[in-house]
This record gives structure tokens, sequence and C-alpha cells, in this order.
């Protein structure tokens, strides 16, 4: 039987970005929030297009769940590419001064542009966009240093685009997380739903914490699942450990121990991991499409 890919679009994301392609006219600078531990699996495809000549800064949040070799690889990557990542833990408030310079920064031509038409300056005009989760909303609330939008770690809390002001000299447009309608990398798909960047209804527990181990074989970290669990999965397929970790662990409850090998890679339980390093190429999720949608 064919496993049926994983594919999640509700309605209040398709809304969502039509509102947030009309707010595009009104903006200076793109925050765009990526997953550190997937930066190449949340770099939404339409962003380019979406930006025309607009000032991005390009923030990989979650920057504490992966190693410092991860992130060095990164940087070093980024920069051959022609961008400067801001690496961010928006959860604890590391990075965040650097992103909100950065955006200062970008906004500053705006600015610049105004004055030489003899025009006064005004409030920078950002938007903070990204997949569901990633973070944005914690990244917010610490670029405003209190509490003003809600953060909790599930895609699909924000729902509604919101301009909150952070200073005199940048005003902020907080938007839902934006997917593309269509998954067509499921490769991309499954660390989504790993990372818990996509809505839970998009897939089965089971299938992707057997797929959380076999990229974990590949990317040489099984050590990791040896030390928590005292279970071994080289010579096993993911789907083999699972089973043999249900009956190791939960009486043979595999979903149960689907739900909880999930949730302790999330949450950082089995250590910084990083799921993908960088390759030549930028991995794709959809092909490019106009924005007339």
């Amino acid at each position: 039987m064919t496993t049926p890919p994983i594919q999640w679009y509700p309605g209040h994301i398709a809304k969502a970005e039509k509102a947030l392609l009309e707010q595009l006219k009104r903006v200076d600078v793109v925050l765009e929030v990526r997953d550190a531990r997937i930066p190449q699996s949340t770099a939404h495809p339409q962003v380019q297009q979406w930006l025309g000549t607009k000032g991005r800064v390009l923030v990989m949040n979650r920057s504490d769940m992966i190693p410092v070799a991860a992130r060095q690889q990164w940087t070093e990557w980024f920069r051959t590419q022609g961008e400067e990542p801001y690496f961010t833990d928006a959860q604890h408030g590391k990075g965040i001064d650097a992103v909100l310079q950065a955006a200062q920064t970008a906004g500053e031509q705006m600015n610049q542009r105004r004055r030489d038409r003899g025009m006064l300056p005004r409030p920078v005009r950002a938007v903070v966009i990204g997949f569901p989760n990633v973070g944005k909303s914690a990244l917010i609330n610490r670029l405003l240093k209190r509490r003003v939008v809600e953060s909790a770690r599930r895609a699909g809390v924000t729902r509604q685009l919101r301009w909150v002001r952070i200073s005199d000299q940048i005003e902020l447009l907080d938007a839902p997380g934006v997917l593309p309608s269509r998954l067509y990398d499921q490769a991309a798909a499954l660390k989504l739903a790993i990372c818990d960047d996509i809505g839970e209804a998009a897939y089965d527990n089971q299938r992707i914490a057997a797929a959380l181990v076999d990229l974990l074989k590949a990317i040489a970290s099984t050590s990791t699942l040896r030390s928590r669990y005292d279970l071994d999965a080289q010579s096993l397929t993911g789907e083999s450990y699972l089973h043999a970790l249900a009956e190791h662990r939960h009486k043979g409850d595999v979903e149960r121990t689907a739900r909880q090998l999930l949730n302790d890679f999330r949450t950082g339980a089995l250590g910084a991991i990083a799921l993908e390093y960088p390759t030549e190429q930028p991995a794709v999720s959809s092909p490019p499409s106009t924005l007339s949608n």
C-alpha cells in the first residue's frame, strides 16, 4: 500500500496568505524565520518572489537545538550565497538585538529615499514570516520585550495579521505561518512533521517517529538513542526500532512510544541535533507560481 503524502494547507493559512500579500505592499523589511534544525526544509519557495526589492533579514531560530558545528557550517554556506544568517533562541531571548539592528539597518534605505524626496522619515515597517511553529511569535515578543502575541509549541496558533510597534523606529506585522499550498518534496515534509512545523493532522506519529530514527542513522546520531533509551538502533530500520522500543519501554504500545520519541526530540531531550547540513543547492518544496491566487 502506498503511504499517503504529507499535505497540510488549512483554510486559515490560505486566508492569511492572501491578507499577507496585501500587507506586503506596505512593508519595507521582511524577517524570514526558519527552523535552525532544518533551514532548507523551512525555506518557503515563494518568499523571494514576494520580496521583490524589499530588504530581508534571515533568522535561524532554535539555534540552541543544533550543535555549534552545524551553526558554523550554515553560517559559512549562507555567506557563500551572499546572505548573513542571524541565529536566535527566541525562547530564551538570545540573538534578538542583532536581528533588531539588522531590520533597522535594512529599513534605513527606505527613509533615505524619503529624505531625498523631501519627506519626513517614518518608522520602518517589518513583517515576520515563516512556516508554522518556527518561533515567530516568540521572536516578536522578545523584540517587543513584552508578551504581546500568543506563543505555543504547536502549529497554527497565530491566525490573524496585526501590527505592533516596537519603538519610534520600527513597526512589526505578526503574520500566521505560511506554507506552500502543496508539499512536493516529501523528504522535506517528513522533516517538517518531525520538527512539529506542520499541523499534527497532516501525519501519522508512528510513521514520523520511524522516519526520525532513519534520519538519525543517516546522520550518524544513533548514540543519542542508545544513551537515552538503552537500545541501539544501528542494526534496525526505523520502524523495527520503534516496535522494539515499544516492547522495551511501553509494554508494546507503539503509538505511545512514537509520541514519546518525537516529544523527546522536539524538546531537546535527545540533545542538540541538526537534521540538515549544507548542500550545494537549497531544497525546493514547490515549483514557482504567481501571486494571483
